[in-house]
C-alpha cells in the first residue's frame, strides 16, 4: 500500500525533490499508479492482509488516486516550475527553499486528508491475529533499525549518511565536485547520532498505535488514528522535535550551499532534469482528459 514511502517522504524535504518528485527516479506512469510516493504514513509493511481486505483497498486506491490526478496534479506542475526558476534564476535562497518546502508540506496534508477515512475503515475490520502480527512486525522493525542505525559506530554513521545523500543528490546535479562532496560530510557530522532519537521516536508513535487500535471498535478511534496518521508531529517525543527541527534547517542549509557551489553544468543538468519530471507529470492521462 504504501511501500515506497519511507524512500521518500520520511527524510528531510530535502533537494525539494523527494517528496513530490520522487516518481522521477523511475518510471512516472508506472509509479504514479500507487499513492505510495504521496502519502505521509506506512502501513503495508505490518499488516498482513487477506483477500478481501487487498481487494478493497485496491478498489479504494484506485479512487484516491484519480481524486489526486485530477485535483492535485496540476498544482504539482506549477511547483515544478517555481523550483525551476529558482535554479534557472540562481535564486536557490534560504527563504525560497523555505517556501517551496512548506508548500511540498501542504501538499502532502492534503492526500492526508483525502486517504485517512480509508485508513480508518480498514484497520477497524483488522482481526486480533493481525493487530497481533502487526505489533510484531513493529518491533522486528525497530529491532532492525537499531542493529542497522544506532549500534553502528557513530564514524561509520557519518560515512553512511554522507554517502546517502551524494546518491540522493548525483542524479539531479550531476557528479558532484570536491567543494561539494567536503559541504556534505561537514552536513553529515553535524547531525551526530541523530538516528537514536529518531528511532526511539518511530518506538513511541508505533506504541500509541497499537494502544489506539486496541479500541479499534470505539468511537474513540477515530480521532485517535486521525492524530497519529494526520498529525504524527503532535506525538513526537520531545528529543525528536528538536533533532528533527535542527535537521531540517541543516538540510535545506545545505541545498543552498551546495547550488552556490554549482557549475553551470550542473545547473543546467538539474534544469533538465525538472524539465522531464514535469513532461513526465503533464503526459499522465488524467491531465489529457
Amino acid at each position: 500500500m504504501y511501500a515506497c514511502l519511507s524512500k521518500y517522504l520520511r527524510p528531510c524535504l530535502f533537494l525539494l525533490v523527494p517528496a513530490l518528485l520522487a516518481v522521477a527516479c523511475s518510471r512516472i506512469d508506472l509509479a504514479y499508479r500507487n499513492l505510495d510516493v504521496l502519502v505521509p504514513w506506512s502501513l503495508d509493511d505490518y499488516l498482513n492482509m487477506n483477500r478481501e481486505q487487498k481487494a478493497w483497498l485496491n478498489q479504494r486506491l484506485k479512487q484516491h488516486l484519480a481524486w489526486h490526478c485530477r485535483t492535485q496534479l496540476p498544482g504539482y506542475l506549477t511547483w515544478i516550475d517555481e523550483v525551476r526558476q529558482m535554479v534557472v534564476s540562481g535564486q536557490v535562497t534560504d527563504q525560497q527553499v523555505q517556501a517551496r518546502t512548506q508548500e511540498a508540506k501542504q501538499a502532502i496534508a492534503k492526500v492526508a486528508d483525502q486517504v485517512t477515512p480509508s485508513a480508518a475503515q480498514l484497520l477497524k475490520a483488522m482481526n486480533d491475529e493481525q493487530v497481533r502480527e502487526m505489533r510484531q512486525a513493529f518491533a522486528e522493525d525497530i529491532r532492525e533499525r537499531q542493529a542497522r542505525l544506532a549500534k553502528t559506530p557513530l564514524a561509520r554513521q557519518v560515512e553512511a549518511r554522507a554517502e546517502r545523500m551524494e546518491k540522493r543528490l548525483t542524479p539531479w546535479l550531476g557528479e558532484l565536485n570536491t567543494q561539494q562532496q567536503v559541504r556534505i560530510m561537514l552536513w553529515s557530522q553535524s547531525q551526530g547520532e541523530q538516528s537514536r532519537q529518531s528511532i526511539a521516536n518511530r518506538a513511541n508513535w508505533q506504541a500509541q498505535f497499537s494502544a489506539a487500535m486496541d479500541q479499534r471498535n470505539s468511537a474513540a478511534f477515530e480521532p485517535r488514528l486521525e492524530q497519529l496518521l494526520k498529525h504524527r508531529d503532535s506525538l513526537w517525543t520531545p528529543e525528536y522535535r528538536v533533532v528533527y527541527q535542527r535537521s531540517e534547517q541543516a538540510a535545506q542549509q545545505l541545498l543552498v550551499d551546495l547550488m552556490a557551489q554549482s557549475s553551470a553544468q550542473q545547473r543546467q543538468h538539474l534544469e533538465l532534469k525538472l524539465s522531464q519530471v514535469r513532461k513526465d507529470f503533464s503526459e499522465l492521462k488524467c491531465l489529457k482528459s
